[in-house]
């Protein structure tokens, strides 16, 4: 892709001044759609085809969000050219009665979503019979993954319990997305400490578990000091664009690791991050047709099929 042969080009500083402009955010939501749609074609996939991995549904504890309301939120993603989108629900962070979570998770996502939101459950191995919750998940709910917390639960991965729970979605064929972290350090309550996890034990476990899918949800830059070892021993571990920072980060990411393009997915963490925001990312990076495929949607169907 040659930036200079793009029109109406926008530049990230232009962006953060006007976010909320729906003509700039279309705008780019047009050619991100047309860059996929070369793909697409070439690759014998259908076009626009964008699978956001990282959305969350209720209300963030801390303050109210622009578009935190469903209907809202599926608007802005359907405009961006976004036909599938994993949620998690922001009552997992806090809530104790985490099958409720999960139970009104699955019906919002039933209720609004029309086959757009797949939901992914929340589970707390803190709490008393956690296993019964990853159960529900599976064979109540039906969802097809789970979304972990560590920073907001209590734990580290260290801990015999967390990989006790990786053993059992691996067993289930649950896609495991484990959240770095949510907010940055500097803007959290004050009565809030719920920093970035630790996720050098990984290196450990993933090998450890043959049949485990994992996917590091708002790794930031923490994924390029990681990913090497990761990205090339084992296939299952994926991470998402929502944390990666700064122009041609994506395109910086790949040249460091290339084996990282086959393991990257979009994800938006809307609402808490705006949805134009990932589309930025893959719009100011130097990227080949079959790497904005594979970021799009190829990758993440490698994990998870069209549900």
């Amino acid at each position: 892709m040659n930036k200079n042969t793009l029109s109406h080009a926008i530049d990230r500083r232009n962006f953060l001044k006007n976010s909320l402009g729906a003509a700039a955010a279309l705008g780019l939501a047009g050619q991100l759609r047309d860059q996929a749609a070369r793909a697409a074609t070439s690759a014998g996939s259908p076009a626009g085809n964008i699978v956001d991995v990282n959305v969350n549904l209720e209300r963030w504890p801390f303050r109210k969000l622009y578009r935190d309301e469903v209907p809202h939120l599926l608007e802005k993603l359907r405009s961006l050219g976004i036909i599938e989108a994993w949620a998690g629900s922001f009552d997992g962070l806090l809530h104790k009665d985490i099958a409720s979570v999960n139970a009104r998770l699955a019906e919002s996502c039933r209720r609004h979503g029309q086959g757009m939101l797949v939901p992914f459950g929340s589970v707390n191995p803190t709490w008393p019979e956690w296993e019964e919750d990853v159960r529900r998940c599976h064979e109540v709910f039906k969802m097809p993954g789970i979304r972990l917390h560590p920073s907001y639960h209590g734990y580290d991965l260290k801990e015999p319990r967390f990989k006790r729970l990786l053993q059992m979605a691996a067993e289930r064929g649950l896609v495991v997305q484990l959240v770095a972290v949510m907010e940055d350090e500097r803007t959290q309550h004050p009565l809030v400490n719920a920093p970035a996890i630790n996720t050098a034990p990984l290196a450990e476990l993933v090998p450890a578990i043959p049949k485990l899918k994992l996917v590091i949800l708002n790794s930031g830059r923490g994924i390029r000091g990681l990913s090497t070892r990761w990205l090339t021993e084992t296939s299952r571990v994926y991470h998402d664009i929502s944390w990666l920072e700064g122009s041609e980060c994506i395109g910086d990411l790949f040249k460091d690791n290339p084996a990282a393009a086959n393991q990257t997915l979009f994800g938006s963490h809307a609402p808490l991050f705006q949805v134009e925001s990932a589309v930025l990312k893959v719009r100011e990076s130097e990227l080949t047709p079959a790497q904005i495929q594979g970021i799009s949607s190829v990758n993440a169907r490698k994990l998870l099929p069209k549900v």
